[in-house]
């Protein structure tokens, strides 16, 4: 398909009118409340702090508006029916997670191409047929229900496994009975469960429970016994700010305790579950994370402990002092992303320039070759040191997901699934580009469209982000890219500061008072497509979400000239009062960010606050943010508030929109009818805006 745009002058005059009238529609107003505080001896001023009760009926009546006012526009554009039709296309098959080797069976979610909702399956081998075991519609008959799994046993009786309401984190916690289709007694309310292990044997389990104020604990229960006289294992003395999660060798002999205290601290605990010896340090006060796997009496360590890039070390428990920890994988030019110990081999995934290569290694450090993968993309492979075959995966922009089986010992692949979307890879392409930030940083960019595109300064581009948290960007196929680029539009991606994609360092220099670099990376990206005659100013869209939310919202109010138009969904935007919401259950965000309370984190915290820079006067790109009040995670109000207050404050006749979710959430477990529903409206506003037909 090929992009239609508008040439003819008169028509161009009769659509631009018809914009302009829709774009001139009034949004609801917002009353102004003037809420006094102070921070530090800062006085700050919110006019729409009234706007953070959600259950107040002033509140409710708000969204309302806000929400015909948003679905008034979007579903004037003639093109969102023909966006929603495209997407359903190219969704409209089988779609696979990630597979469990236990007991024989592969343990997976699976959404049919005709169903709703995710379910959970289990097959036996690579061509057996598949048997399903939980099903969301007979889970429970509320609207909006979703499934995780958490673990299977290791001999595939037990599945334990979570029930979601909305894009909530918390869920339900219950044990499920492969040979008789049932729950167990074993239930467990609705909170936040961060971490799951089945003992070998199936009599009990250990689990993570956190609690917003004193942090999560380590307990364990007893099958069959009363949940309310479950032991407390471990976790006193942590922080709210302190990640724990417990695992459960392969042979069953050991629990292992992992422990993050923000980025800079990682901890590992072990029990002997043989002996019933009480938990003891394994690594304790390093600067680090670690992320260990099990090989028998061999703990092999992921680390970025001296080494910001990482590399691997092996912990015999059998002699585990730190003087006899061996480097087997030391570190290299590239950072890694994944690691996994399979069938007497190591597999780690680098990422070279943001794309994927896997090396394997023997369990000394000797080098045994690489895995072969089809492209430059995203790939990864997992399994357990008892077993003889892992999981790789792969994905790039233009390639769509794929599983297959890879036997350790003769490294052959077998195809086990492979998403089948009608869409023409071969006429795309993706190129990798490097830029000049503000400070002269090298960033690099990849650019996802059509053979052949020639600069012209006039291509429709949508510029997405994220910068934080360690996350990296790496290529993978999205329905939305392929639409986009479908329509003749650019994709860009730039991989700045606050990923984890060349390191911690590369983290580290994104973060707290270095956040502003962050937001600088992805402006000089802007600057950079216009530069380069990709693009202009009219039609460049900025796209971002969670802490690219708050990416997007810096972008916005810092350099809102240039841009047309913000996809802005469940962010962070009130970064001074951050620390203050209630409905956060993410503390060490916190650590990422920074804390209001503190005065030295005010000051960078309130000069680059999306919230606080909104200006009166000031002509503001089109922004659509999205949230709602599932997000337990990314407190919704701060999305409300700032649509009430850009609204006030732009003097452009561009739409100031909010779509708001009763059940939406950062957790997901959307049924697929409404991704379709919110993917469709996000690409028909900026298709909108940019002036894509």
């Amino acid at each position: 398909m090929s992009p239609r745009y508008i040439r003819n002058a008169g028509a161009a005059v009769l659509v631009a009118s018809a914009f302009l009238a829709i774009a001139q529609q009034l949004p609801p107003t917002s009353r102004t409340d003037n809420f006094h505080e102070t921070f530090h001896g800062q006085e700050l001023v919110d006019p729409y702090h009234w706007l953070e009760d959600s259950g107040a009926a002033d509140t409710r009546k708000w969204i309302d508006g806000q929400n015909t006012y948003a679905h008034s526009l979007l579903n004037a554009q003639p093109i969102r029916p023909v966006i929603a039709s495209r997407l359903t296309e190219m969704s409209h098959h089988d779609h696979i997670g990630s597979p469990a080797l236990r007991g024989g069976y592969y343990y997976f979610y699976k959404r049919g191409a005709e169903q709703d909702l995710w379910s959970f399956y289990r097959r036996k081998g690579i061509d057996g047929k598949d048997e399903l075991l939980l099903d969301p519609h007979a889970v429970s008959s509320e609207s909006g229900t979703s499934i995780s799994e958490f673990d299977v046993s290791d001999d595939g009786a037990l599945v334990a496994y979570g029930v979601r309401q909305g894009g909530q984190d918390e869920t339900d916690l219950r044990i499920f009975d492969v040979a008789s289709h049932r729950d167990l007694s074993d239930r467990y309310p609705r909170a936040l469960y961060r971490g799951f292990a089945f003992k070998k044997d199936r009599s009990g389990f250990f689990y993570s429970l956190q609690n917003r104020d004193s942090g999560q604990r380590i307990r364990y229960h007893v099958l069959g016994s009363d949940i309310t006289k479950d032991v407390e294992v471990f976790g006193q003395g942590f922080g709210a700010d302190t990640w724990i999660s417990p695992a459960v060798s392969e042979d069953g002999r050991y629990l292992l305790i992992s422990v993050q205290r923000g980025w800079a601290q990682g901890d590992v605990y072990i029990q002997n579950l043989e002996t019933g010896s009480a938990v003891q340090p394994l690594i304790k006060g390093l600067d680090g994370k670690f992320n260990p796997s099990f090989s028998g009496d061999l703990l092999f360590v992921q680390t970025d402990w001296k080494a910001p890039k990482g590399r691997i070390l092996r912990i015999d428990l059998r002699d585990p002092a730190p003087d006899k920890w061996m480097e087997v994988v030391p570190a290299g030019d590239d950072s890694i992303d994944s690691s996994s110990i399979i069938g007497g081999k190591l597999y780690v995934s680098y990422l070279h320039n943001v794309t994927s290569h896997i090396r394997v290694f023997s369990p000394d450090g000797k080098p045994l070759g690489e895995v072969s993968l089809p492209g430059l993309g995203s790939a990864g492979i997992w399994g357990r040191a008892d077993q003889k075959e892992g999981m790789l995966y792969f994905s790039s922009y233009t390639e769509p997901y794929f599983l297959s089986v890879i036997d350790t010992t003769t490294g052959k692949q077998t195809l086990w699934y492979q998403d089948s979307v009608p869409f023409h890879a071969e006429q795309f392409e993706t190129e990798q580009v490097w830029y000049p930030s503000k400070d002269g940083t090298r960033i690099p960019m990849f650019l996802i469209h059509r053979k052949g595109l020639i600069p012209n300064g006039s291509t429709p581009t949508i510029l997405y982000g994220y910068g934080g948290f360690d996350v990296s960007l790496t290529p993978f196929f999205e329905p939305q890219i392929g639409w986009w680029i479908e329509h003749g539009g650019l994709y860009a991606v730039p991989n700045i500061r606050g990923g984890g994609e060349f390191g911690e360092e590369w983290h580290r220099a994104g973060m707290l008072d270095k956040k502003q670099n962050v937001f600088d990376d992805f402006i000089a990206a802007a600057e950079w497509l216009i530069a380069k005659k990709y693009t202009n100013p009219d039609k460049l869209a900025i796209w971002g979400g969670s802490n690219g939310g708050l990416l997007v919202g810096a972008a916005l109010t810092q350099r809102p000239e240039l841009y047309h138009a913000v996809v802005c969904w469940h962010p962070d935007l009130d970064m001074v009062r951050y620390y203050k919401y209630t409905k956060n259950n993410n503390p060490p965000a916190l650590l990422e960010y920074g804390n209001g309370a503190i005065p030295e984190q005010f000051k960078f915290l309130y000069a680059y606050s999306p919230y606080e820079r909104v200006r009166a006067g000031t002509k503001y790109p089109a922004v659509l943010l999205e949230s709602g009040d599932a997000d337990t995670r990314v407190p919704p109000e701060q999305a409300r508030k700032m649509t009430a207050r850009l609204q006030a404050g732009t003097t452009s006749n561009r739409p100031i929109m909010l779509l708001y979710d009763a059940n939406g959430g950062h957790a997901g477990g959307e049924p697929f009818h409404k991704v379709i529903e919110d993917s469709s409206d996000e690409l028909t506003f900026v298709a909108w805006q940019l002036g894509v037909h």
